[in-house]
Parts: structure tokens; C-alpha cells; sequence
């Protein structure tokens, strides 16, 4: 049985490896060129910030990738090991077909704890880091935040528009300033260069020939009351840096929230106590996503008898793309409790897990 086992296990081992390295570059791959493409043509990011970013996306991936993949190799393994009655011969020799698959279900719990660890530590860990590596870079190349006819509203309190920019030197400057979300100030300015002052952790705008306005502080879009103030031939303008950095973490996605974070978060009883329940459900149920999906997969791909893999992979998306798309309609009900999301998020491997033992039975029958 021993030969058998590590037959089974190598065949399946390499299987997902390559579907969950195929997988997580497609998505990976994907996610950079739909949200850094801009960055990286018009805002000459360099090259090693975007492989960065993409080992930040990776851990993400594979919260999706890992069961994605041991899906497809299950149903690609056993329906080639049933169309070459391969299977058959294991039964005439008296080896049951549960005992068949218990390193299939030794793997899948395996895989279950690896998804759950990466859900819960791994995968918040790196978008933290991606947040820190985006503070990184204001500082180290902060021209690249500013380009030409753009606004620069990365900053809480500022926003920077930039007519023309020509190499280090910005020209045609408009800063606006904000209280509370509403614009009090406005600098106009010919040009303008960058400096990071990192002691005090924020961006030097030193600007020439600029020239101040100020709004009305109790009626600031009555454009009548516009205070004009002082003309300058130079001068500076500071953006804390700290201010972005502490904006984003606290605006930051659920899913950024380690274990501990979110536990203490739900102690503290705040508006967002059902959606931070509901994340965590989420990560709980993805990861075992891997036994809901290796209950279902085995005889699925024994019945399909197949060992194309074009048949395999197509079978794949077709059940985990019906698994996911279950999971991201769940999780738009996360702020209705009269949804019940907690529980939506677990359907879907309710449903799989017990259709899988429904399949499983049959099976057992034949």
C-alpha cells in the first residue's frame, strides 16, 4: 500500500504544483497589468517595485490558486487512473477505493491548514508590506507620484495638479489644500521642484513664483469672497508623508487584518463587527475549500473517465469558478445581517461538501 500511496501522491503533488503555479501566474499577471500598468508606462516605476508588488499579490492568489489546483489535479490523476483501469486493477488485488483515497483526503486537510495559515497570516502580512513598499517609494522617487495633466490626490489634505512635467521640473502647478474634504486654499506656481526631508518624513514642494488665494472659511465655493494673498518668488510647501502612510493603513481593506487584528477588532463591538465577522468566516471557509473540492473531484473524475486534460481543466473551471462565484455573491451581503452572511459564506461548502459524500456513496455502490 505504501507504493501505492506515494504513487498516488506524487502523481497528485506534481499535478498541483503546476496547476497552482499556472494559476497564480495568470492572476498575478492580471492583477499587475490591471491596476500598476499605468504606473509603469506614465509613471516610470521602476522595474523591481512591480516584481515586488507581484510577490506582495502572490499570497493572495493562492488562497484561490491552492484549491483551484488540487481540483484540477484530482480530476485529472483519477480520470486517468480510470481510463486506464488502473483503479480496477487496485479493487481485483482487494484494495477498497476508500482506502484508495485516504492520502487524497490526508492531502486535502493538509492543504486546508496551508490555505488557512496563508488566509490568516501570510496573505495580510503582504499587503501591510505592499502598503509599507508604497511609502517606500514616495520617498526614494517621489517625482514619480506627479505627472503631466494630472492630479496628485494621493495625499490626505492635498491635491497637486501638474500642467507639464519636464524630467525633475514641474511647471504650471495648482496646490489646493483641504479642511475637512473642502478646498481652503489654493497655490498657483509657475514651477516647482521636489525634496524629501525623511527626518520629519514628508515632501518638500519648493516652489517659484507662486502666488496664494484663500476661500472663505464659512462659504468656500462663493468664489466672490476669495481672499488673493501674497506673491512669492519662491517658496515651500510640505506634504507629510506620515499623513499618507497612517490614511492608507487606516483605510486599508478588511483583508489586510491578521488573525489577532481581527479578533480584537470584533472584542470592540464597532460598526464593522458583522463584515469583520464575516472576513473571518471567509477565511475559514476558503480554506477548506480543499476537502469540499477533493470530496467532489475524485468521483467526478472517475465518471468522467477521461484523461485528456483538456476535459480535466475545462471540468475544473466549471466547478470552481461555480464554488467562487458562490463565495464573492455571498460576500457582497457582508453588511446585511438580514442576509445571514455568515452563513452564505459557508454554503457553498455545505452544498459541495454534501453533494461530494452524495457522489461518494454512489460510487461505493458500483
Amino acid at each position: 500500500m505504501k507504493i501505492i500511496d506515494r504513487y498516488l501522491l506524487s502523481a497528485i503533488g506534481v499535478a498541483t504544483g503546476l496547476g497552482v503555479a499556472l494559476l497564480s501566474l495568470v492572476l498575478v499577471l492580471g492583477n499587475v497589468f490591471k491596476e500598476m500598468l499605468d504606473l509603469l508606462i506614465n509613471h516610470n516605476m521602476p522595474l523591481s517595485i512591480i516584481f515586488s508588488f507581484m510577490a506582495f499579490l502572490l499570497p493572495f492568489s493562492m488562497t484561490f490558486t491552492i484549491p483551484w489546483g488540487f481540483l484540477t489535479a484530482l480530476l485529472l490523476v483519477f480520470g486517468r487512473l480510470s481510463a486506464d483501469n488502473e483503479l480496477i486493477a487496485m479493487r481485483a488485488v482487494g484494495i477498497s477505493f476508500t482506502r484508495v483515497c485516504r492520502p487524497v483526503l490526508w492531502s486535502a486537510c493538509g492543504l486546508a491548514l496551508m490555505c488557512l495559515w496563508i488566509n490568516l497570516e501570510v496573505a495580510p502580512r503582504a499587503e501591510q508590506a505592499m502598503m509599507e513598499d508604497l511609502y517606500r517609494v514616495a520617498t526614494s522617487n517621489p517625482i514619480s507620484i506627479f505627472q503631466s495633466d494630472e492630479v496628485a490626490d494621493q495625499f490626505p489634505d492635498r491635491r497637486v495638479y501638474v500642467g507639464k512635467r519636464e524630467g525633475e521640473t514641474l511647471k504650471n502647478l495648482l496646490v489646493f489644500e483641504l479642511d475637512g474634504g473642502r478646498i481652503s486654499k489654493v497655490v498657483f506656481a509657475k514651477e516647482g521642484h521636489l525634496a524629501v526631508d525623511k527626518p520629519n518624513a514628508r515632501l518638500l514642494l519648493k516652489l517659484q513664483d507662486a502666488r496664494f488665494e484663500e476661500r472663505d472659511q464659512s462659504n468656500p465655493n462663493d468664489f466672490s469672497k476669495i481672499h488673493q494673498g501674497i506673491m512669492m518668488k519662491s517658496g515651500v510647501f510640505p506634504m507629510s508623508l506620515k499623513q499618507l502612510f497612517q490614511q492608507k493603513m487606516r483605510g486599508r481593506h478588511l483583508n489586510s487584518y491578521r488573525l489577532s487584528e481581527l479578533l480584537s477588532e470584533l472584542k470592540k463591538e464597532t460598526p464593522q463587527h458583522l463584515q469583520l465577522l464575516v472576513e473571518l468566516n471567509k477565511r475559514f471557509s476558503i480554506a477548506f475549500a480543499a476537502i469540499a473540492f477533493a470530496l467532489i473531484a475524485v468521483p467526478l473524475g472517475i465518471t468522467a473517465h477521461r484523461k485528456e486534460t483538456s476535459a480535466g481543466f475545462a471540468l475544473s473551471i466549471v466547478v470552481a469558478f461555480g464554488y467562487f462565484f458562490f463565495i464573492i455573491i455571498a460576500d457582497t451581503f457582508r453588511a446585511n445581517p438580514n442576509a445571514h452572511p455568515v452563513f452564505l459564506i459557508w454554503l457553498p461548502n455545505i452544498l459541495f461538501t454534501a453533494l461530494g459524500i452524495v457522489l461518494f456513496r454512489r460510487l461505493l455502490k458500483k
